[in-house]
């Protein structure tokens, strides 16, 4: 299914079951494909899950404008309002994580959101700066943009390796993850997955994690090779109202997907509190 916003982008979603809805947003460069073990889980469990591909991800409009974190939460504003979502868990990995905190900080009131779990998320800030002195180089974004625009197919294979722990001593390698990660990458239009780095690397959600006024659960493993959870994760939890954190020691970026049983359960207890 999809709505059209109001730039003229066609956003695509899916939307099973019934139930307290609980509504996902993915990761770069990736779709709602990646929540395939969360989406079986939940609505098995009763929930209505709802999942979107982001703009120029995926299956929605390969957008040449618009591929910042502003107007992806305006996207999801007009998605929840096309379906009248009301009292959602809301639910974000790495990218998806920041665009979940800035929804609830901006729109989560008149009780559109019940509660938000940040997964491996890119809050409150990525790149080094200033303000945030231990953050990622900028040279690291930059080499992300450079091998994205140029050898996109091969990058995006290797790219793999290290967001699932794969080069870790003992990981369990499945092919099947890895071309799956490739395939819904390469669905998505380049020049938004080379804007989209500035939005998850540059943006700064601080203010949006201090405005967050429903309970937040941080899920975070601290192998994780490409959102590091030191100047991430750990700090994310310290700036909200009602946060809670969960770390986990030897989990990847990619949990959700090696980790899932784990994941889910946790995520599950959380709702149910």
């Amino acid at each position: 299914m999809k709505i059209t916003t109001t730039d003229g982008t066609e956003i695509y979603y899916k939307d099973w079951g019934t139930g307290q809805p609980i509504v996902f947003h993915h990761g770069w460069p990736l779709s709602s494909d990646d929540w395939d073990l969360q989406m079986m889980f939940f609505v098995q469990k009763g929930y209505r899950v709802i999942a979107h591909d982001r703009r120029g991800h995926g299956r929605s409009t390969q957008t040449s404008e618009g591929n910042n974190m502003d107007t992806y939460v305006e996207d999801v504003k007009q998605l929840m309002d096309a379906l009248d979502i009301k009292n959602a868990v809301h639910i974000g990995h790495s990218t998806g994580g920041g665009e979940v905190i800035r929804y609830v900080a901006k729109y989560g009131g008149n009780g559109r959101v019940a509660k938000a779990v940040l997964i491996s998320a890119v809050t409150p800030i990525m790149v080094k700066n200033e303000n945030n002195p231990n953050g990622v180089p900028l040279e690291v974004f930059d080499e992300i943009r450079h091998f994205t625009a140029t050898n996109r197919t091969q990058y995006f294979q290797d790219f793999t390796t290290p967001f699932f722990g794969y080069n870790r001593e003992g990981a369990k390698v499945s092919q099947g993850v890895k071309d799956n990660w490739w395939r819904q990458g390469m669905m998505g239009g380049i020049k938004a997955h080379y804007d989209c780095v500035a939005a998850f690397s540059e943006t700064d959600f601080t203010n949006d994690l201090k405005n967050a006024e429903v309970p937040v659960l941080v899920l975070h493993g601290e192998d994780d090779q490409i959102v590091p959870f030191e100047t991430t994760g750990k700090v994310a939890v310290t700036l909200l109202k009602n946060g809670k954190l969960i770390s986990y020691p030897s989990f990847p970026h990619g949990m959700p997907t090696t980790e899932a049983p784990t994941i889910n359960a946790d995520i599950l207890a959380f709702i149910q509190e």
